[in-house]
C-alpha cells in the first residue's frame, strides 16, 4: 500500500470544453494546471486515480540542484525559485524547506567526479561546493572522518511528496482549473490531424491542446497515437520512520543509503545505490536505446523478471474508446517495496548514525519511475500532432523540478516565451540523429 496522500475532493461537474486538457495528476500535471490557470487559460486535469497517487507521492522528497544533469540545470534553477515561494503562492503547505543536501564522496574517483560536475554547474553560480574535514563534521557529524569529502549545496532542500501535488492541485482549482479525479482519458480525437478532444471514461472534453504528463503510463498512451516514446520503468523503494530526535536536518546520499528529514519529524530512508529494473516487452524493443545507460551503471540497476512482463503485454493491446481502458483497470500503480534492500540501507545507516538504531519503521512503499535513455525528460510539442505536448520521462528527477517543468509546459501550451530554452527536452532528439545517452561522471 502506498503512502497516505492529502486528499483532493473530486470535481462536481466535468467541463464540455476547455483550452487545454492535462492527462496525469502528479507534480508535473498539477503544476502545469496551476500555471495555465494563472495565465487565464481554461484547463481540465484528468487523473485516472487520485492526485499524486503514483511516483509523485512515492519519491524521496528531495528538491535539489546538486548532481543534476547539466542539461537540466537551467530548469531546476527556475524551479527552486518557484519552490522558495510556493507555500505562499498556492496558499497551502507543500513541506518545502531549504535544508541543504550532501552527496558523500567515498573515494578519490568520487571527488574527481564531483569536481567535474562542479565545472558543469559553475556558469549557473548555484552555490554548490566540496566540503571536507571539520566543515563536513558540522553538517554531518562524523562525516569528516568517514568520507573523503562531500558535494554540498546549502540552497537545496526538501518537500513532502504526499502534500505538494495536492496543495498545488487545490490552488489550480481555486484559480479556475477543473481537477477531475477517477477520470481516465481513454484516448484522443483528432480533426484535420490536430487535437480536438479527449475521450474520458465519463465522456468527451473538447480542447485545443493536450498535455500528456502521465508518468509511467505515457509510453502506453502515446503509442495509441502512433508515437514511439522510448520509455521504461524503474522500481524504487522508500521507508519512513516515526519522529526521531538526533539525526541531522541536512539530507545525505551515499552508496549504502540516503535519508532526509520529514516535516513530521520522521525520516525517509532509501537504498542509495539500488534500483530494480523490471524486464518487460519494451525492454527488448528499446534495448539499443538503453544499453549505454545500463553499461554506465551496471551495479546499481538490478534486472528482474516479475509480473510486470505479463501485465504490460496484456495492456499493450489497443482498446476501443467505448470500452474499459487499461487506465481504469489499474487506477494506481502500487508495486511491492524491495524490503531486502531497504533493510540493508537501515542497517548500514544505524551503524554510522546510532540515533537511527532504535527507530520505528512506520511504512514502506515502492513506485515506478518513468525513465528515458538519456535520463532527462521530454517536455515538448509534437510536430506531427499539432496541439499535443509531451511532459514525461523525468527519470527520478521530476519532483524537485516539477514546478519549473509545470511553468515551462504552461508557456509552451499558451504560446508564451518559455521560462528556459526547451531544446534539450525536445521529442525529436530520438529521431534527428542526436547521440542520446546520459552524461557520464555526474
Amino acid at each position: 500500500m502506498g503512502p497516505i496522500v492529502d486528499p483532493v475532493a473530486p470535481e462536481k461537474q466535468m467541463p464540455s470544453r476547455v483550452d487545454v486538457v492535462i492527462v496525469g495528476g502528479g507534480i508535473i500535471g498539477t503544476s502545469a494546471a496551476f500555471y495555465l490557470a494563472q495565465k487565464g487559460v481554461s484547463v481540465a486535469l484528468c487523473e485516472k486515480g487520485h492526485i499524486a497517487g503514483e511516483q509523485s507521492s512515492r519519491n524521496w522528497g528531495w528538491v535539489r540542484k546538486a548532481r543534476r544533469d547539466p542539461r537540466e540545470i537551467p530548469l531546476i534553477v527556475e524551479s527552486l525559485r518557484l519552490w522558495e515561494g510556493i507555500n505562499e503562492q498556492v496558499e497551502g503547505e507543500t513541506g518545502f524547506r531549504r535544508t541543504g543536501i550532501l552527496f558523500a564522496a567515498e573515494s578519490d574517483a568520487d571527488v574527481a567526479r564531483y569536481e567535474t560536475w562542479l565545472g558543469h554547474a559553475q556558469p549557473y553560480q548555484i552555490g554548490a561546493r566540496l566540503v571536507s574535514g571539520a566543515e563536513l563534521d558540522r553538517l554531518m557529524p562524523g562525516g569528516g572522518g568517514r568520507w573523503k569529502a562531500a558535494l554540498y549545496c546549502a540552497t537545496d532542500g526538501r518537500a513532502e511528496p504526499q502534500k505538494a501535488a495536492p496543495a498545488i492541485a487545490a490552488a489550480a482549482r481555486r484559480a479556475g482549473a477543473a481537477i477531475l479525479t477517477d477520470c481516465a482519458v481513454r484516448g484522443v480525437e483528432l480533426s484535420a490531424g490536430k487535437v480536438s478532444a479527449v475521450i474520458t471514461e465519463h465522456g468527451p472534453i473538447a480542447c485545443n491542446a493536450l498535455v500528456v504528463a502521465a508518468g509511467a503510463w505515457s509510453r502506453r498512451f502515446l503509442k495509441d497515437l502512433g508515437l514511439t516514446l522510448p520509455q521504461l520503468k524503474v522500481r524504487s523503494s522508500v521507508m519512513r520512520t516515526a519522529p526521531l530526535e538526533g539525526p541531522p536536518e541536512t539530507a545525505l546520499w551515499c552508496n549504502k543509503f540516503a535519508f532526509r528529514k520529514r516535516l513530521d519529524g520522521g525520516y525517509n530512508i532509501a537504498n542509495g545505490n539500488v534500483n530494480i529494473v523490471p524486464i518487460v516487452p519494451d525492454s527488448f524493443r528499446f534495448l539499443g536505446n538503453f544499453l549505454p545507460a545500463l553499461m554506465m551503471d551496471p551495479k546499481s540497476l538490478k534486472l528482474r523478471v516479475d509480473d510486470r512482463f505479463r501485465q504490460e503485454l496484456n495492456e499493450a493491446k489497443p482498446v476501443p474508446l467505448d470500452r474499459e481502458s487499461p487506465y481504469e483497470k489499474t487506477r494506481v500503480l502500487d508495486p511491492a517495496p524491495d524490503r531486502k534492500y531497504l533493510r540493508q540501507a537501515l542497517e548500514q545507516l544505524a551503524k554510522m548514525f546510532p540515533s537511527f538504531a532504535t527507530t520505528k519503521v512506520v511504512q514502506e512503499w515502492a513506485g515506478l519511475i518513468d525513465v528515458m535513455p538519456d535520463a532527462i525528460p521530454v517536455i515538448s510539442p509534437v510536430d506531427s500532432v499539432p496541439g499535443l505536448i509531451i511532459a514525461t520521462g523525468f527519470s527520478g528527477h521530476g519532483f524537485g523540478i516539477g514546478p519549473g517543468a509545470g511553468r515551462l509546459i504552461a508557456d509552451l501550451a499558451s504560446g508564451a516565451a518559455p521560462i528556459v530554452d526547451p531544446k534539450e527536452f525536445r521529442f525529436t532528439r530520438f529521431s534527428d540523429g542526436t547521440r542520446v545517452r546520459p552524461i557520464a561522471g555526474i
